[in-house]
């Protein structure tokens, strides 16, 4: 196990991927951190429901600002941990390896295990710089705004825990579409189009239906926010002015993320034993 788990990895550190990739990350965290940072803490005026103006940073404590702003790039985050599932399992497919794989590794459930520990640490490693990123971008805006850039950094740390996780949860999400759909190019197609557009959606307009505004809060991306836990201690009126409408708790949230993940990986296991490949 411990052969293939390094042959998935050289697969990966051994391309071009290996540093375009987390550098991709760096500079996605960053940018967009350093742009809710702007908006939050600069510009940071937004109409409220009932017309007053609401700015965060004398609404919110600093810890609040501070998750708000460092958070502000995890859409897409996932969305790239997304990406480097599919292509852990589709690029075998695209490139034609996925013959020679199964030939070298006949086992297919041992292959499974080891392409899924590989791509937990490489997601982890891009999330690692994702997160070094953010921290960078979110400090620098929050710094110049003279807000507090690390306080409380006891529970501060958390949300860049949580981050990784969230990371990991989607990057085994796409791993299982890309076992589905063996066609990378439709694969990532799918995938993108799903989670930056029909989901939100989706699970935006279900907001407004009573019977089913339950079960938005169980779709991935809202799980996902409410993983973050963004506004913990914060009385619900506030939370609502800015869109927090009763998210799950953190950890019913992880574990909403962490269901569909072993689904979607489950779902792989079964297809990819039963595929015949030439």
């Amino acid at each position: 196990m411990t052969g293939l788990v390094r042959a998935e990895l050289l697969k990966y550190f051994t391309t071009r991927m290996s540093w375009s990739m987390p550098l991709t990350m760096f500079l996605v965290g960053a940018i967009f951190a350093a742009v809710q940072g702007l908006v939050l803490v600069l510009i940071g005026e937004f109409p409220g429901s009932g017309g007053e103006v609401i700015r965060p940073a004398e609404l919110f404590d600093d810890l609040t600002l501070a998750r708000m702003v460092y958070t502000g790039a995890i859409q897409m985050g996932y969305l790239l941990a997304l990406v480097l599932g599919i292509l852990a399992m589709g690029g075998e497919f695209r490139h034609r390896t996925i013959t020679s794989t199964l030939l070298s590794a006949p086992r297919r459930g041992r292959l499974l295990t080891a392409k899924v520990t590989g791509l937990v640490l490489v997601v982890l490693v891009n999330g690692v710089a994702f997160v070094a990123g953010s921290l960078l971008g979110g400090g620098i805006m929050l710094a110049v705004g003279d807000a507090a850039v690390f306080p409380e950094p006891g529970q501060l740390l958390g949300t860049p825990a949580k981050m990784l996780l969230i990371l990991v949860l989607w990057g085994l999400i796409g791993f299982g579409l890309g076992v589905l759909i063996p066609n990378q190019v439709i694969a990532l197609f799918v995938g993108i189009g799903v989670t930056l557009l029909i989901e939100p959606l989706l699970g935006f307009g279900l907001t407004f239906v009573d019977q089913l505004k339950e079960a938005a809060r169980y779709f991935p991306s809202q799980a996902t926010t409410s993983v973050l836990d963004l506004f913990a201690g914060v009385d619900d009126a506030t939370a609502q002015s800015m869109g927090s409408a009763d998210p799950l708790t953190w950890w019913v949230g992880a574990l909403v993320l962490l269901g569909y993940a072993a689904v979607m990986t489950l779902l792989g296991w079964v297809v990819t034993t039963r595929r015949d490949v030439s």
